[in-house]
């Protein structure tokens, strides 16, 4: 069994937000990938659950009804009643304003990065060994961090943001079937070929 949990905020007022992409990706893997006719919306780990089926393998999709910066208590309670190894089974979609908007990033590991949800999760599993899918929505510049992730993108991040989520998606779809190794190969690599992507040279 593997877990796939989007980070966001809870409440209409948040939808579409930056910050909310990683609900908004989970949306998209439950669109695809669930039976509405096996499995409905149920509330379990402080969160909204889902089982779908992606592949060969069953896959949870989680939700966490609590705020960003304490996700990680959802998660921690997900992964351990189903006694997973996150650094294998758990993959985490957020938001990453150091990512140009666009762009996907996959890591096995790594620190938070100044991102709350991540910090949380981290801090609530005892440990950072666990993948996560940052989706790029450029860096903030003049406006406040938190105005800037807590507000709606602009019409021009629009089509790249799209883009975006739907490889994020994709990769999560890949991930879930084929392990993070073959994602990663494939996703990074598509999205270091961005023209926006500052590690491309000019």
């Amino acid at each position: 069994m593997k877990l796939i949990v989007g980070l966001g905020n809870p409440g209409s007022e948040y939808d579409r937000t930056r910050h909310n992409v990683g609900f908004e990706a989970v949306d998209r893997l439950a669109r695809r990938f669930v039976d509405p006719q096996r499995s409905t919306a149920k509330a379990r780990f402080s969160g909204l659950l889902l089982e779908a089926e992606i592949g060969a393998e069953r896959v949870l999709l989680l939700r966490p009804t609590t705020f960003m910066n304490r996700s990680g208590q959802s998660v921690a309670d997900a992964v351990r009643f189903h006694k997973m190894d996150a650094s294998r089974d758990l993959l985490v979609i957020t938001d990453d304003l150091a990512l140009p908007c666009g762009s996907i990033r996959l890591r096995a590991e790594g620190g938070a990065g100044g991102h709350n949800g991540l910090a949380d999760i981290g801090e609530k599993l005892s440990s950072w060994d666990f993948p996560r899918l940052r989706i790029g929505i450029d860096a903030a510049g003049a406006i406040p961090q938190d105005q800037y992730v807590l507000g709606r993108f602009r019409p021009d991040q629009l089509p790249a943001i799209e883009s975006a989520i739907e490889d994020a998606v994709a990769a999560g779809a890949c991930w879930a079937k084929d392990g993070l190794e073959t994602a990663m190969n494939r996703f990074n690599r598509r999205a270091a070929n961005l023209p926006n992507d500052p590690t491309q040279k000019v």
